[in-house]
């Protein structure tokens, strides 16, 4: 029988206050991925977490944990994880939420004097925004899973063209771990990893639910320097049949696949498709026809087909347009992701304790990649809770009521407290 748990959400307010101080940007919060954003970040929910009386301790690539100890040390640990690197110029609970969720669950714990049955440790994952800072995905959680590949330490931070290895490096990590095919967690000492996280869509808020069981995460196919080659001509002397421009090319091939994905969509195939840029080069201006565009496409779906299907398309309209507009197409390298489906019994888990606690909570997928994914493809039971949200997410706007929060901790400091116990 559970003692009377409640989590400690005023340590966790006073933490997101702190951390919106100390990386607001003028416009948003921006806490650098391997840099000093990050890195403020981890040291404050460190001092914090130690002040409490949790061991802490940092991985060879820099991921955090926090733990408090189980009755059997042996036993595979419970891990509350997520990230506190942002977007530029984002919002301070994409990622924070989930760290602090699972402090203030732990917190919870210490103060009632109550000890569970296996560690319970929170995570604080690296780099999960590599996507806005480094061209690949979950460096960090996929660093500790021994999933991330050597040379995928050579990527370039994009905004000052610095190897992901070099930024390890002078963090104060050892890149060399990777390269050697270290590992610190797997099914072998991992029994569930459970993530919160503000959901990053409308859809809680518009049904009036607190919180979200998250079924899956979705794969993608990504392309991130893809671009249209025409012809640079004059506006007012180019008449119609001769023109190859590079503008109206690429906005016909969004249109297409916009209208693919509708019909996809009515088949019975969710996805998502977003074309993140679509923008001419500084060569062009005014009295010009416009003789280069690039754009970045974001193709997402639970099941992989789903994308495989809308790049078909892609592929099709490409060639045709190419052969009526007398353009090229770059798409250049492709990238992506797996799906990943989270874990049944953790989903039932987190059934079990909303329902316990008398906390609504909705059955949904999830649109964003995180690293909750990572541990799933790494064969450790995986599940996430979403908290209700008001704006969005990765925009300075971003939203979430205390007292949602606060049930989104409730129900991970019950599911934590009785998963295996």
């Amino acid at each position: 029988m559970l003692p009377n748990l409640t989590p400690d959400v005023d340590l966790a307010d006073r933490l997101f206050a702190e951390l919106r101080a100390r990386s607001f940007d003028g416009v948003g919060v921006t806490r650098d991925a391997y840099g000093p954003g990050e890195r403020m970040a981890h040291a404050l929910v460190k001092e914090a977490a130690e002040a409490i009386g949790l061991e802490s301790k940092a991985d060879p690539v820099g991921n955090l944990y926090l733990t408090l100890p189980g009755a059997d040390r042996g036993a595979k640990q419970v891990i509350l994880g997520s990230h506190l690197d942002s977007v530029p110029q984002g919002g301070n609970f994409d990622g924070a939420a989930g760290v602090l969720a699972g402090l203030a669950a732990v917190a919870g714990m210490k103060r009632a004097g109550f000890t569970p049955a296996r560690d319970i440790t929170v995570m604080v994952t690296r780099a999960e925004e590599a996507g806005a800072w480094f061209p690949t995905s979950y460096p960090g959680s996929r660093g500790a899973l021994g999933m991330l590949a050597p040379e995928e330490l050579a990527v370039k931070r994009m905004d000052n063209g610095r190897a992901l290895a070099d930024h390890m490096r002078e963090e104060g990590f050892d890149p060399g771990f990777v390269e050697r095919g270290g590992r610190v967690l797997g099914p072998d000492n991992v029994a569930a990893y459970l993530e919160v996280h503000i959901e990053q869509g409308p859809v809680l808020d518009a049904e009036e639910v607190p919180v979200g069981i998250v079924t899956g995460i979705p794969g993608s196919r990504r392309l991130r320097a893809a671009r249209v080659l025409g012809e640079y001509n004059h506006s007012g002397g180019t008449p119609r049949k001769y023109r190859r421009d590079a503008a109206i090319a690429l906005a016909e091939l969004a249109v297409s696949l916009d209208e693919a994905w509708c019909r996809l969509d009515a088949e019975g195939r969710p996805m998502v498709c977003t074309f993140c840029t679509l923008a001419t080069t500084a060569e062009a201006g005014f009295t010009k026809i416009a003789g280069e565009a690039r754009f970045m496409l974001d193709v997402r779906s639970v099941d992989l087909r789903n994308c495989d299907r809308l790049f078909e398309v892609l592929h099709n309209k490409v060639a045709e347009i190419e052969a009526r507009r007398g353009v090229r197409f770059e798409l250049g390298a492709e990238g992506g992701s797996k799906p990943a489906l989270m874990d049944a019994g953790v989903q039932e888990g987190l059934r079990r304790a909303a329902g316990a606690l008398g906390i609504p909570a909705k059955v949904m997928a999830s649109g964003g990649g995180h690293d909750a994914g990572a541990f799933a493809n790494a064969g450790i039971p995986a599940g996430m809770l979403f908290v209700r949200n008001q704006n969005g997410s990765h925009n300075p706007h971003e939203a979430m009521r205390m007292e949602d929060f606060e049930k989104a901790c409730a129900v991970a400091q019950r599911f934590a407290a009785e998963y295996g116990a």
